[in-house]
């Protein structure tokens, strides 16, 4: 026993090996224990509950030696009123996990989730809530979430155009993480860390978004846009802009999910230039279902062909590549979005549209123009058919989808024809010589 004086500490000899543990001659339960590496940490050991304890106050230098007897004293006070200290540091630790922690958390969780929702995920906490992602998540609240939600209805991401769709979604986000940390996160006093998921305000607020079925490119605009479209591919300002500018063409012809078109890597592409039906691309991170193969038409063909090539010429001088087919010098390797196309879209057809849309409207050409059935327009489209029957469902292959090459060429062929409908609407023909 002896008096924990910061004199004590600074002489204290540490022990030939182990540790020793030197008890305070006042305070009872308050100790120092030196190493024999000579590193000196204050104690408290005491009963709490019934159960003997003995808690770390933390290293000499960190704390003083006045400090430490001052926690020691609340500490062992503590004890006496029941209060676990180890309780209480896991709470003081809960308070202060981020929102960023809490994302890390969720979707790391072994077989949770796919690939395609852990980058949604992560992409809405790193832009939408890029500014409170390093706060704690309790100090987010009611009033933040309503501020936030009408910055990104009203003016998006960039500040200039409304977001409503990416608004509910980027909430949606939020409270499934808040809620998350209510569940893995405990107070002092063992209630939830977050007492009531301030997203909840949202629940009479949500964007008005309209109808989905509106939400695509009306037939009498789909050749405006195309031409648009390759307009713009010949004269884009930078490597990503045409990246995006190509993905957005490739949704227009696959009636792919935005992921799974901006994800999409060479290895899941095969190019047959002697069988169309063996033109194919790949999904394995499929949002529903097993994995796929899906057709190509001859026009994605040679969307995937043409940035093959460079990829090659880049190959051939010994320049870096990239694995994806729509590659970004982004932190993700690819293109996440398409902003400026989709932009260029919505001011034809006089409408907001995403990136998302085109898939509804490859859908609508698919069975209203191109007449082709539900059963198969499902089936291009990666949903499973619902019309399908145990013939379907235990005979058909409906995971290799080369059979159904001929209906998205069908599809493809009536895009690119629309495109030169338009192109000749905006032919001036010209008047014959000597006419009046």
């Amino acid at each position: 026993m002896a008096k924990i004086t910061k004199t004590f500490v600074d002489k204290v000899q540490p022990p030939a090996t182990g540790y020793e543990i030197h008890w305070d001659d006042f305070v009872k339960g308050y100790g120092l224990r030196v190493s024999a590496q000579g590193k000196r940490v204050f104690i408290v050991m005491g009963r709490a509950l019934g159960k003997s304890i003995q808690f770390t106050l933390g290293p000499y230098g960190v704390l003083s030696e006045n400090a430490a007897r001052k926690k020691a004293q609340k500490v062992l006070q503590d004890m006496r009123e029941g209060i676990d200290p180890r309780h209480s540091k896991r709470a003081d630790e809960a308070m202060k996990v981020t929102l960023q922690q809490v994302c890390d958390a969720y979707v790391e969780r072994p077989g949770k989730l796919k690939d395609s929702s852990k980058a949604e995920m992560k992409r809405h906490v790193e832009k939408v809530f890029a500014a409170w992602k390093d706060r704690p998540i309790v100090v987010i609240t009611e009033d933040d979430v309503r501020k936030r939600h009408r910055e990104m209805v009203e003016k998006g991401l960039d500040g200039k155009r409304g977001a409503p769709a990416s608004a509910n979604a980027s909430m949606v986000t939020l409270r499934i993480l808040i809620n998350f940390a209510g569940r893995q996160y405990r107070r002092a006093d063992g209630s939830p860390l977050v007492l009531r998921n301030p997203v909840e305000v949202l629940k009479d607020h949500w964007a008005t978004l309209g109808s989905r079925t509106e939400r695509y490119i009306d037939r009498r605009k789909i050749g405006e846009v195309w031409n648009a479209l390759y307009a713009a591919r010949g004269n884009p300002k930078n490597r990503d802009a045409l990246a995006g500018i190509d993905l957005t063409i490739f949704a227009l012809l696959t009636g792919c999910r935005r992921d799974e078109g901006a994800t999409l890597t060479w290895d899941r592409i095969n190019v047959d230039d002697h069988d169309p039906s063996n033109c194919w691309w790949h999904i394995h991170d499929r949002k529903r279902g097993d994995p796929i193969w899906l057709p190509l038409s001859s026009q994605a063909v040679a969307l995937l062909k043409a940035r093959r090539a460079v990829v090659d010429a880049d190959i051939a001088k010994g320049k870096p590549t990239s694995s994806f087919v729509f590659a970004s010098w982004s932190k993700a390797g690819h293109i996440r979005d398409a902003r400026a196309p989709m932009e260029l879209i919505s001011s034809i057809v006089g409408k907001h549209l995403s990136l998302h849309d085109l898939r509804r409207s490859f859908t609508n050409y698919a069975m209203r123009e191109c007449l082709i059935e539900k059963f198969r327009t499902d089936l291009l489209t990666g949903h499973k058919p619902a019309q399908e029957d145990i013939t379907a469902r235990n005979y058909l292959d409906l995971a290799r989808l080369d059979w159904l090459q001929p209906e998205v060429q069908k599809i493809a062929d009536w895009i690119e024809q629309q495109g030169a409908i338009a192109a000749s609407k905006n032919v001036v023909p010209l008047r014959a010589a000597g006419a009046a």
